[in-house]
């Protein structure tokens, strides 16, 4: 038997085999911190857009809100001054209705007049005016009704009369071919009427309103 080969490291085992590229530490350890800040570039800038996402939509609910407290008010305000505004006529009548009597019973006669005034300026050449007052403002009615048919150029024969059914402060002015009636108590049933048609449509108006407001 041969004695064995002895290995004389002359083969080169790399021989044939691919050479593996290489790159200097430095350059590895700056591309990699290139990555790294792009990574993170990216990951701001998404952080970012949802963040202001996120901050949008706070703010449109925060808007949308405000929106909803500003129709709550401004309901509630036309509400309150809905309310203002009928308490406020109601009281204006019952103030008048309260100083009616009194201004009537310290001056009976003053309103009488003033629309007998009217009716003496418009009607000079009327032959004949018939006045009917209460009976017991009879007396003085005919005295001031004189003094008041001279003062105005009425020429014609005026005739006042007293009449029971007729209330205080109230008269009926009649010519030839019209008249005039002043009756506190229709005049005060009017605008009784008037004023509660204005204050139910102001009310059913604010109500209709605010119903609108909360669907």
């Amino acid at each position: 038997m041969g004695a064995p080969a002895k290995f004389l490291f002359d083969v080169d085992f790399a021989a044939g085999s691919e050479r593996v590229a290489t790159i200097p530490l430095p350059e590895h350890a700056a591309t990699l911190a290139e990555a790294e800040a792009a990574a993170h570039a990216r990951g701001f800038a998404q952080a970012q857009r949802d963040a202001a996402v996120e901050a949008n939509r706070r703010i449109a609910g925060a808007l949308e809100r405000i929106a909803v407290s500003l129709r709550e008010a401004n309901g509630a305000l036309h509400a309150i001054e809905t309310r203002l505004e009928c308490e406020a006529v109601e009281v204006a009548v019952a103030v008048a209705r309260k100083l009616v009597p009194e201004l009537l019973q310290r001056e009976p006669f003053a309103e009488i007049s003033a629309l007998a005034s009217h009716c003496f300026r418009e009607l000079l050449a009327a032959p004949h005016i018939a006045v009917r007052v209460n009976d017991t403002l009879y007396a003085a009615a005919r005295e001031q009704l004189d003094d008041v048919a001279r003062a105005h150029g009425f020429e014609g024969r005026l005739v006042v009369l007293g009449d029971p059914g007729i209330g205080a402060g109230d008269c009926c002015i009649e010519w030839a071919d019209g008249g005039v009636t002043r009756d506190i108590a229709a005049a005060d049933a009017a605008i009784g009427e008037a004023v509660a048609r204005y204050i139910s449509a102001r009310r059913g108006l604010a109500d209709a309103s605010r119903a609108a407001e909360e669907a």
